[in-house]
């Protein structure tokens, strides 16, 4: 009976945890920085 407990008790586990990484994983507020920096020297290019 125990067994069947733990093995709940991970499925749960995980369904929390990837519901978790899913939400919170990669939003742009987070990001320490851009993902391509603007130089200011370049001129912009032309088409």
């Amino acid at each position: 009976m125990w067994i069947l407990m733990l093995e709940a008790g991970v499925a749960l586990f995980l369904l929390v945890f990837i519901v978790w990484w899913t939400m919170f994983h990669g939003r742009p507020e987070q990001r320490k920085r851009p993902l391509r920096e603007e130089k200011e020297s370049e001129p912009p290019r032309e088409p």
